[in-house]
């Protein structure tokens, strides 16, 4: 009895160091593919995959230089915009020099879009402020984007006091700025990159955060009119409402640093 007892305990061991190699190689393998994992998202930023090539994907930013974006109402990149660390960065009002403060605007993509699908992720510093247009018009009488344009917000809603401001929170991160709220809410923190997909296809609208869609519309419909009407917009342009059928993207000088990377753009 006791010899069968002693190979029982003898086995249980074995079987014990077993597990627990198996164990520990399952786990190299494992963060071995993490890493893998890791590494290959990092080689995808700014550029396209042979996928995404072959959907029609255009990628509009390189990381490396600002060819393809000019200042609004401008021939040239604004010198308040540059290009670092594999994005383009908004530099923050008070860190400018004399001649960025002379030479700022938001910045567009020198080509007009009409229905698409527009990605690009964000990251905002503290308490920070910004916006992505679309549908925006260059027009003598108006000088900023936005008096043509609607906006997704770009924000820090934990500080920035726009967050309390408007209604319903229809000025936080995804919203349709001081329209519609972004629903749910799930803007990453200060620091963190945000994925963004704004899809235009026959004038409905949809917004997507980090995966979710946090929004949708339809350009000209009675609700998309009684909206407007009761906004700010129609006093800065009276035909506001009556959005473009096609136009620019564009990225917002709010004076507050802000970087984006990713942009890339399918036309449907």
């Amino acid at each position: 009895m006791k010899k069968n007892r002693i190979g029982v305990v003898l086995i249980a061991s074995a079987m014990v160091i077993i597990n627990s190699c198996n164990t520990k190689t399952e786990s190299k393998v494992t963060e071995v593919k993490e890493e893998k994992s890791e590494m290959a998202t990092s080689s995808s930023v700014n550029s396209l995959t042979d996928s995404e090539k072959a959907e029609g994907w255009q990628l509009m930013f390189d990381g490396k230089s600002s060819k393809g974006w000019r200042g609004f109402k401008m021939e040239v990149f604004p010198s308040n915009w540059e290009v670092v660390d594999g994005t383009l960065h908004m530099i923050k009002n008070t860190d400018q020099t004399e001649e960025q403060q002379s030479n700022k605007a938001d910045i567009i993509y020198d080509k007009q879009f009409e229905n698409f699908v527009f990605k690009l992720e964000w990251k905002i510093s503290e308490g920070g402020n910004s916006g992505i247009f679309y549908l925006g018009q260059e027009l003598d009488e108006f000088k900023k984007i936005y008096h043509t344009a609607p906006e997704m917000q770009v924000l820090d809603n934990d500080k920035h006091p726009d967050a309390k401001k408007g209604k319903d929170g229809n000025r936080k991160a995804g919203s349709l700025y001081d329209l519609i709220s972004a629903k749910p809410q799930n803007a990453k923190a200060v620091g963190e990159w945000n994925q963004v997909e704004i899809t235009i296809n026959n004038r409905e609208v949809k917004h997507k955060q980090n995966g979710v869609l946090v929004l949708k519309y339809k350009i000209d419909s009675p609700e998309w009119k009684e909206l407007v009407a009761k906004s700010k917009f129609p006093k800065l342009n009276p035909n506001w409402v009556n959005l473009a059928v096609k136009g620019y993207v564009g990225l917002q000088d709010h004076g507050d640093d802000v970087w984006f990377r990713n942009l890339k753009i399918k036309e449907l």
